[in-house]
């Protein structure tokens, strides 16, 4: 049960991060163009997967959630806009999305669900 309340705890974590992605234009001025899209088309998918997470669990969700975080990640270099503010919170957002991501996934690996033999 412990595992189950620290994978929703990340799924949360993520949701949020997500929507501070999303908001990331307003939030931190972002110049509009290639950036502002990229936040807030990647915040969306973070988003929607998180809140997938929280009502149906699966393990596609984290593998997705963990490529978009690398996505944010990498994107500045990709999209070209370096140096900047973006860039700055892609690159946080991105790693700490991936991370929790990949938390969720060790949890499961560590105890995976039993099934039955019926």
């Amino acid at each position: 049960m412990n595992q189950w309340s620290n994978a929703k705890l990340c799924d949360v974590a993520n949701l949020v991060l997500g929507a501070i992605l999303f908001f990331s234009p307003w939030i931190f001025a972002l110049a509009a163009g290639t950036q502002s899209q990229n936040a807030m088309g990647s915040g969306i998918v973070i988003v929607v997967l998180s809140v997938a997470a929280l009502f149906a669990f699966a393990v596609w969700e984290e593998w997705l959630n963990l490529v978009v975080g690398l996505w944010v990640v990498v994107s500045p270099w990709v999209l070209g806009f370096q140096a900047t503010t973006a860039m700055g919170v892609h690159v946080v957002i991105g790693v700490l999305v991936a991370v929790l991501a990949a938390i969720e996934l060790w949890m499961m690996n560590q105890n995976p669900p039993t099934q039955s033999t019926a």
